[in-house]
């Protein structure tokens, strides 16, 4: 199905690369899924939750100081070490723009 729709794509005049890019795979990939006779997704993405993942409380603490006024005219890439310099950690710089974009 996936590689049904690339060749659709390809011949409709888009460049491959940029149709995998879009659909998150490498050319590799489809090369691969192509020479095993199906184009079926056989990704399983991650086998188990990171140890370090933040519980929902942590989310919502890193959204409620997020939101607060005090800090609402800054990014993340402020935030963090604004929040070190005052003995607060609560997550990372790239994490904060994970749970910033998932939350809009």
């Amino acid at each position: 199905m996936i590689l049904a729709a690339l060749d659709k794509a390809v011949a409709a005049g888009a460049r491959l690369k940029r149709a995998c890019e879009l659909l998150g795979l490498s050319i590799r990939t489809v090369q691969r899924w192509r020479a095993m006779g199906g184009g079926e997704d056989r990704r399983q993405g991650p086998k188990s939750t990171p140890h370090n993942k933040l519980t929902q409380a942590e989310e919502d603490a890193v959204v409620e100081v997020v939101k607060s006024t005090k800090y609402a005219d800054l990014s993340p890439r402020q935030l963090v070490p604004l929040l070190a310099c005052d003995g607060v950690y609560l997550a990372s710089e790239p994490t904060f723009y994970r749970i910033m974009h998932r939350r809009n």
